[in-house]
């Protein structure tokens, strides 16, 4: 046989492959034959996550993680035997999110959620695909560059994440004292900063740009400081069912090998339709080439 026709077939045994390793697997997935039975994948999403998972002009939710979430449901529709199944988006936010995967409500989420080992307890996680951490964001001017910065200041935090616990764990350490108000989201949390009744809105170093890029007057903001929290993020996904969860790993990871994944970052990060212009990490990128698992 020649090359050019070995390498033909390795392509197709591939796609065979990776289309075709689910047939089957419904039986075996709890989350799979619900989805099958309902003829309805319930996604969660995040309405304010820029440029993760917001809403859109159309009214859509949209972003990055969004756009994964869409190549994995390709695949659950091919697994289930569905090509037409519906997709139904329901809102979440940082305190609703693993609640309504834990009881079923949705099937997977697709937002901006730190993978830790606390929440494992309660649902799982797909393969990375951002890294991030939390930081602080303020209005230029206002001196403040680092947590230690922030002693007699009021700081804004959404309920339910990953920053919350970092910055009240950091601030007891040193003594500091902070007035906290709790917010349920991102725009609420930044409509304190913007309106001065909290000099500084902290959450995940990407997402406060995406909040500034959004923003009626970006340059009048800045992200400052160190990380204070080491913050992966991960699709959602319920607990206790490794035949689901496979699938969704084999999607990412098929697209990490391939270069897709980068294409989706570059879309929404690189500059990105918000114009938050990150060009992909070292730390994500290398996190990607380890993720791409072979067949």
């Amino acid at each position: 046989m020649k090359v050019k026709n070995l390498g033909i077939l390795a392509v197709t045994l591939t796609a065979f492959y990776t289309s075709g390793s689910f047939a089957g697997d419904v039986d075996s997935s709890f989350v799979l034959k619900r989805i099958q039975d309902r003829g309805v994948i319930n996604m969660g999403h995040r309405e304010a996550s820029v440029p993760f998972s917001f809403i859109g002009k159309d009214g859509k939710p949209q972003g990055y993680s969004v756009d994964l979430c869409h190549k994995i449901i390709d695949q659950i529709k091919e697994a289930t035997g569905k090509p037409n199944l519906k997709i139904k988006y329901v809102p979440v936010t940082s305190q609703t999110r693993i609640a309504l995967m834990a009881n079923g409500t949705i099937d997977l989420e697709c937002g901006s959620t730190t993978h830790n080992l606390t929440r494992q307890k309660q649902v799982d996680y797909l393969s990375t695909t951002f890294i991030t951490g939390t930081k602080i964001a303020s209005k230029k001017g206002s001196g403040i560059n680092e947590i230690e910065d922030l002693d007699g200041k009021v700081v804004a935090l959404s309920l339910g994440t990953t920053n919350e616990k970092a910055i009240k764990r950091v601030a007891k350490a040193k003594g500091l004292k902070i007035r906290y108000v709790m917010v349920k989201d991102h725009p609420q949390g930044w409509l304190n900063l913007e309106n001065g009744r909290a000099d500084v809105y902290a959450s995940d170093s990407v997402l406060l740009y995406g909040l500034i890029s959004k923003s009626k007057k970006p340059d009048q903001f800045q992200v400052t400081g160190r990380f204070l929290s080491y913050d992966p993020y991960g699709i959602m996904v319920p607990h206790d069912d490794s035949t689901y969860r496979r699938l969704g790993d084999v999607v990412l990871a098929d697209m990490m090998r391939s270069g897709e994944a980068q294409k989706i970052y570059d879309k929404w990060f690189n500059p990105g339709p918000t114009n938050i212009n990150m060009p992909i990490s070292a730390t994500l990128k290398t996190a990607f080439e380890i993720q791409a698992l072979p067949h």
